[in-house]
């Protein structure tokens, strides 16, 4: 197939070359958006009056013929173009002659492609939006579900604290929940029209950028012709978007799995999302969550991928931003397909209560309420905690608990001790005891809930 930028040189590259210049292999997937940026383009071309209202016509009319043939697989896109935006423009010219070659007024590939690449991710991450959302909404249905489930909470992976199941789930709501706003911000900040920049120092022609900008529901235009087609920050942003929300998924997996092993038994998985061993046949392996987990680096790596390509790059385009888009559509799909198979995953989970509330019974996680009784009872802090710092070494000696010591023992530790604290260290109070706002008390549980179905309702209410 012959070059489009024949011209200066031949155009006939070493096959090799020719291949390892190629990007039809990935940009193909930007079909769409390069057809409806181009039939923007024409329109505001004839507004201007640059090309006539026929060739407009002419124009829209078989780029939206093409645009439909491959839609519906009665054309398919050749790997023999150099990248999708011959394609499309060679298809158009052999469809509808010299006319084809008019669409090119005004623009170059440079702005062309960063602007296909706003509008594919733009749109993609639409559905990462909405996928998020319902992440976070059945983590919320979750919370609800189990409110009454009493776990351990951990430090240094050490049992802590008695918190609510729902109260650790909650945890990870916020975070997603923040991951959402991230990516909302960004997409805000990418969504300005580049096209009209041209090559880097816009054109001679009179276009309208708003116009175009406008057609294709951009906030505006980009301000400087050169940073809009030679920076992909826009492209940085999102990939950091992605590792901060696979960050998430790994740490959300991580206790999963740890969940779902025999040591812990807190949880169990649908078989759906689980695998069997090859050689021994008792094994259910949590593996789609060890997945999630293992594809973060994948993320990672595209994130520094991208800031090493665009590090030394002198203004304005270079080739080498064609390195851009496999990076940022490989970790937009890892962040979509982990998406899709958490969300049932963790739907579908069972929790093992007993499991938990047995977990609570060791490990002396109700010392801090101990401790705290002693205080509101006029003793100093420090010297409470020191004071049940031995007791629980005496437990540990003896493999008592808290509750198993007698009223007339801890009075001979210390006579501020009366027969109310063994209320004050049941699991039950000391969970709700923990008021504070943000605590992990049912009441304070049941707003975080309330104040997180109002999110759901007023975000899902936009799409």
């Amino acid at each position: 197939m012959q070059k489009m930028w024949t011209g200066r040189t031949s155009g006939e590259l070493n096959e090799f070359a020719d291949d390892f210049n190629s990007s039809i292999s990935f940009d193909k997937k930007m079909y769409k958006q390069d057809i409806c940026g181009s039939i923007a383009h024409a329109t505001m071309l004839a507004n201007q009056k640059i090309i006539s209202v026929d060739d407009r016509d002419k124009i829209i009319a078989g780029l939206s013929g093409i645009l439909a043939d491959i839609d519906s697989k009665k054309l398919a896109i050749s790997e023999d173009a150099e990248d999708i935006h011959m394609f499309v423009e060679a298809e158009l010219t052999k469809r509808i002659g010299e006319v084809g070659k008019r669409l090119h007024t005004a623009r170059s590939r440079n702005d062309q492609v960063a602007l296909d690449l706003r509008m594919y991710l733009r749109d993609e991450n639409q559905l990462v939006k909405k996928m998020l959302l319902q992440l976070i909404e059945v983590i919320a249905n979750k919370a609800k579900n189990y409110s009454d489930v009493i776990m351990p909470g951990y430090t240094h992976l050490q049992r802590a604290q008695p918190i609510l199941f729902s109260h650790h789930l909650l945890a990870y709501a916020q975070m997603f929940k923040r991951d959402y706003s991230r990516l909302q911000d960004a997409l805000e900040r990418m969504n300005y029209s580049p096209l009209g920049s041209c090559a880097l120092a816009g054109t001679t022609y009179d276009t309208n950028r708003k116009m175009v900008a406008d057609l294709l529901q951009f906030n505006g235009v980009t301000e400087n012709s050169i940073d809009s087609v030679a920076d992909r920050d826009f492209c940085v942003e999102l990939l950091s978007c992605y590792s901060i929300i696979m960050m998430h998924f790994s740490r959300f997996s991580e206790e999963i799995i740890l969940w779902t092993s025999s040591e812990f038994s807190y949880v169990q998985l649908d078989d759906a999302f689980t695998t069997g061993s090859s050689i021994m046949p008792q094994k259910k392996n949590s593996d789609m969550a060890e997945l999630v987990r293992g594809k973060s680096g994948r993320v990672y790596g595209d994130l520094m991928a991208m800031l090493t390509v665009l590090k030394g790059l002198p203004l304005a385009y270079n080739k080498d931003m064609q390195e851009d888009k496999e990076g940022i559509f490989d970790g937009l799909k890892t962040v979509q397909d982990c998406l899709q198979v958490f969300v049932p995953m963790l739907d579908s989970m069972k929790v093992n209560k007993e499991n938990m509330l047995n977990s609570c019974k060791t490990g002396f996680i109700n010392a801090t309420d101990l401790a705290d009784y002693l205080t509101k009872k006029g003793l100093p802090f420090r010297e409470a905690y020191k004071l049940v710092g031995s007791i629980v070494g005496k437990c540990v000696k003896e493999k008592l608990t808290l509750e198993d010591i007698t009223l007339d023992e801890y009075k001979q530790m210390c006579e501020l001790f009366d027969k109310d604290l063994y209320e004050e260290i049941a699991l039950e109070t000391c969970v709700n005891k923990r008021n504070s706002e943000g605590g992990t008390s049912k009441a304070q549980v049941a707003k975080q809930i309330e104040k997180l179905t109002e999110f759901l309702d007023y975000e899902k209410s936009l799409y």
